[in-house]
C-alpha cells in the first residue's frame, strides 16, 4: 500500500458541531494510523451560506482539538487553492471535458417542476429526475435559454456501479434506477458538489475519503465522474452519525451541539476521549489527546449504525 493521504473538508456554514467533529476525528485517526497525511478542504461553493469567518473558526476548532493537517490554509502546499470558491475554473474545465464527450444536456426545469407530485422517487423518498429536458434539440434548448439560464446534467447509463466501502462493506447502485441524471450545475452558475468533490479530490492526491454514511448513496456517482475524467479514485469509508439525543440529526443552523459552550467547560483531550468511547475505540470516558487515540482506534469496533448523543454529553 503506497502512502495514504486523507482529508477534512467542513462546509463552514455555522460553527462545528460535535458531529463534524466525530467525522474529523474518524478521517485524522485514519490516515494518521497508517502514517498517512491530512489535507484540509474548505467546502464554500455557496458563499452566501459559507462567509470565511466560519471557515477560519472552524480551522481554529481543529487545532483546538489537535486534529493537525499537513496541507491546507494556514500551511499551504503544492495543490492549493483550498478554498473550492476560488477553484472554479477547474470545475469548468472538468464539465467542458464532459460537454465534449456529448453526456451533459441543459436543464430548465423549475423547482417546481422537479418537485411536482408525478415526479419519480426512490424506495426512500430522494427525487429522481424525469429526464424530461433529455431529448431537447439544440434549437429548443437555445429558444428556453433566452429566458431562462440552464442548469447542467449528466445522463446516467443504466448500469450498476459497485464498491466495497472500508467500513460498510459492498455497495451497489444501478445510476438510471436509484439516482438519475444529476446536477454538475446549478441554473445560478454554481457548481455541484459532486463534480467539486471528484475533482478537487484527484487534483489534491486524495487517496482516502472518511465521511458519514448519510453520503454512502452519492458515491457511485462520484465513480462514474471518476471514470468517465480518467482520474484515480479513492477508497472510501463512510461512518456513523451521531444525532441527537432524540434521535435527530445535528445541525448547524439549529446550534446543535456546537463548540461555544463545550469550550468554556471541557478540555480537548476531555471532549476526544468521550467521543472515542461513543464510538467503539476508547475502553473507557478517561480523556485522550488525538495523538493518543491513535493506537486504539480500529475501523472493526466503530459502529455501522448511528450513535445517539446522551442526554448530557459531558
Amino acid at each position: 500500500m503506497g502512502a495514504i493521504t486523507g482529508r477534512f473538508a467542513p462546509s463552514p456554514s455555522g460553527r462545528i458541531h460535535l458531529g463534524n467533529i466525530l467525522c474529523s476525528l474518524l478521517a485524522w485517526l485514519s490516515a494518521r494510523q497508517k502514517g498517512g497525511r491530512m489535507v484540509l478542504r474548505i467546502e464554500d461553493l455557496d458563499t452566501v451560506r459559507c462567509p470565511a469567518r466560519y471557515a477560519r473558526q472552524m480551522e481554529e476548532d481543529l487545532q483546538w482539538l489537535g486534529l493537525t493537517w499537513d496541507e491546507g490554509p494556514g500551511v499551504g502546499g503544492p495543490n492549493g487553492p483550498y478554498e473550492q470558491s476560488l477553484r472554479t475554473a477547474l470545475y469548468e474545465e472538468a464539465l467542458q471535458a464532459l460537454r465534449d464527450s456529448g453526456l451533459i444536456y441543459p436543464c430548465f426545469c423549475t423547482r417546481a417542476e422537479l418537485h411536482a407530485a408525478s415526479a419519480p422517487h426512490r424506495e426512500d423518498g430522494q427525487l429522481l429526475y424525469s429526464g424530461a429536458c433529455r431529448s431537447l434539440t439544440p434549437e429548443e434548448a437555445a429558444k428556453r435559454a433566452r429566458t431562462r439560464p440552464p442548469a447542467m446534467r449528466l445522463q446516467v447509463p443504466d448500469r450498476e456501479i459497485g464498491f466495497v466501502d472500508g467500513h460498510m462493506g459492498p455497495y451497489r447502485e444501478n445510476l438510471a434506477r436509484d439516482c438519475g441524471d444529476f446536477l454538475l450545475r446549478r441554473s445560478d452558475g454554481m457548481f455541484a458538489y459532486q463534480l467539486a468533490v471528484v475533482v478537487d479530490d484527484a487534483a489534491m492526491g486524495v487517496t482516502e475519503v472518511v465521511r458519514g454514511n448519510d453520503l454512502l448513496d452519492s458515491t457511485p456517482r462520484q465513480l462514474y465522474l471518476y471514470e468517465l475524467l480518467g482520474l484515480p479514485a479513492p477508497t472510501f469509508f463512510h461512518g456513523p452519525l451521531l444525532l441527537a439525543p432524540d434521535g435527530r440529526r445535528l445541525s448547524k443552523r439549529n446550534a446543535d451541539a456546537g463548540l461555544d459552550d463545550l469550550r468554556e467547560r471541557v478540555t480537548p483531550e476531555e471532549l476526544l476521549g468521550k467521543l472515542a468511547y461513543l464510538s467503539g475505540f476508547n475502553p473507557g470516558c478517561a480523556p485522550k489527546s488525538a495523538e493518543q487515540l491513535i493506537a486504539d482506534f480500529d475501523w472493526a469496533k466503530v459502529p455501522k449504525t448511528d450513535i445517539c448523543l446522551p442526554e448530557r454529553f459531558l
